[in-house]
């Protein structure tokens, strides 16, 4: 009898086998009903799904077999996954220096004819095999070992969908955490900014009480845009809150606006430098959407347009088109431009072009893959076209 050598790659070989988190787990009818296929098709008493760890091979599936596993130094697999693309034939183990006095030939469940296929995982190592066993000298036609080869491809199959199931699992989990972490700190978030909000609207409210008759008409008019701001603000803040505990809030909340009207109260929103020029579009129109998730939208990108714009004279442009089943706005501004290979790339969470804005600050890559959250939770998709120093169009689609 001949040991089976450790391949060249072990160390790699097991990390991949213990990536699938298979080992030692309950029997599974998929596997199962592979080896029993497997039984039936080359007409032998035995089928192992094996898996070649450490210092045993472990059977996920053992059909005509009682024990689970058995040392590796003994395992007719051991040598199998030394040659991962070949199939192996042991048509008598009484004649293969290899396998002679091996108590598994020798002893229960006496091995005598043996062929496996070596269990190829897509990143190329070898996880064990799926082998059919008999008591006597034999051989496979080639149908056989063609149907056992297929077989083989439906265990690795298996094995994949389990890891992908383990890992998208975990991924939930992840995010589970993570989107309750982010409720509560929403929660502190808006209790934190709503106070000084709330302060600032009741401060407003008391000027206007007692300085009405002594403030000209552009010092009451100054007070009452404080007002309106100061309540569509806690009203953006309260509706913020609702969204960030659940997304379908905003395909369940829509609402019909006017989109001038809708735009005019973002633009009152941010800062706009004296040096800008909004345009926005001229028709007054309706849609129905989530404003909350609208307004959200058009402040990143107009807060974006201004900020990464290196022109003495800035100029942002807003125009809409709409077809038989999406609204499309365009925002376009004439500043620094994003080279073509960054175009998918900006709206991914926390990466940022390493560019500071006209006001020496950088950003921090949370604004635009918001956006793309808040777009695509709508149902409608974000794209960029720009050439550099030029000009930048944000183009995005909101289903009807």
């Amino acid at each position: 009898m001949i040991k089976p050598p450790i391949p060249e790659n072990e160390n790699e070989r097991l990390a991949a086998l213990y990536a699938y988190n298979i080992l030692d787990t309950l029997p599974e009818k998929g596997f199962d009903e592979i080896t029993l296929i497997a039984s039936e098709i080359c007409q032998t008493p035995i089928s192992l799904v094996s898996l070649i760890d450490n210092d045993r091979q472990w059977f996920k599936s053992h059909k005509g077999l009682e024990v689970t596993e058995t040392i590796k130094d003994y395992a007719f697999c051991a040598h199998a996954i030394l040659e991962p693309e070949a199939v192996m034939i042991v048509r008598d183990a009484n004649d293969d220096e290899r396998f002679v006095g091996n108590p598994l030939v020798i002893g229960d469940p006496k091995v005598i004819f043996y062929t496996g296929v070596p269990l190829i995982n897509p990143e190329g190592y070898a996880l064990g095999t799926l082998c059919v066993i008999d008591h006597k000298a034999r051989e496979l036609n080639d149908q056989q070992i063609m149907a056992l080869k297929a077989l083989a491809s439906q265990v690795v199959a298996q094995l994949e969908l389990k890891r992908k199931i383990v890992e998208l699992d975990a991924t939930r989990r992840e995010l589970e955490q993570s989107n309750q972490y982010l409720e509560r700190f929403a929660v502190m978030a808006a209790h934190d900014i709503r106070n000084p909000l709330t302060s600032i609207l009741l401060t407003s409210q008391i000027l206007k009480d007692r300085f009405k008759n002594k403030l000209d008409e552009k010092g009451n008019k100054f007070l009452d845009i404080i007002t309106t701001s100061s309540h569509k603000l806690i009203g953006m803040l309260e509706k913020m809150l609702d969204y960030s505990k659940s997304n379908k809030i905003l395909l369940q909340n829509k609402e019909e606006a006017d989109i001038v009207l809708l735009l005019n109260d973002v633009v009152r929103l941010i800062n706009v430098p004296d040096a800008f020029t909004i345009q926005l579009p001229e028709a007054p129109v309706k849609i129905v959407t989530s404003v909350v998730a609208f307004e959200q939208i058009m402040i990143n990108l107009l807060n974006n347009a201004i900020r990464y714009n290196n022109k003495a004279w800035g100029h942002i442009k807003i125009s809409y088109t709409e077809d038989a089943g999406f609204y499309c706005f365009d925002i376009t501004d004439n500043g620094i431009g994003i080279a073509p290979e960054y175009f998918e790339k900006v709206f991914e969470s926390m990466f940022t072009l390493g560019h500071k804005d006209r006001f020496d600050k950088k950003g921090t890559g949370v604004g635009l893959c918001t956006v793309k959250s808040l777009v695509e939770a709508l149902d409608g998709t974000i794209t960029v076209s720009s050439v550099l120093d030029e000009f930048t169009t944000f183009t995005f689609k909101l289903k009807k």
